[in-house]
């Protein structure tokens, strides 16, 4: 195990890993903008402070597989 991720990290840090990385990067970044918008809107709100932070993960783990399902690694 520890060798597979050793071997995507050395191609990740060749450039040789992504098929086309500025696609991976606009995905995380949507994703990431995604669950930073709901979690400050709902950090707004009067519920305590852990429940966003719940609730705002959940959605952004559930949204990044819809994002990256076209991603091709090469």
């Amino acid at each position: 195990m520890f060798e597979i991720g050793w071997f995507s990290a050395k191609l990740f840090f060749k450039g040789k890993l992504l098929r086309d990385p500025i696609f991976f990067v606009q995905q995380i970044v949507i994703g990431t903008g995604i669950g930073s918008f709901l979690l400050v809107s709902l950090a707004q709100t009067k519920m305590p402070f852990w429940l966003p932070i719940v609730i705002s993960s959940l959605v952004t783990g559930a949204v990044m597989p819809f994002l990256l399902k076209d991603f091709k690694m090469k």
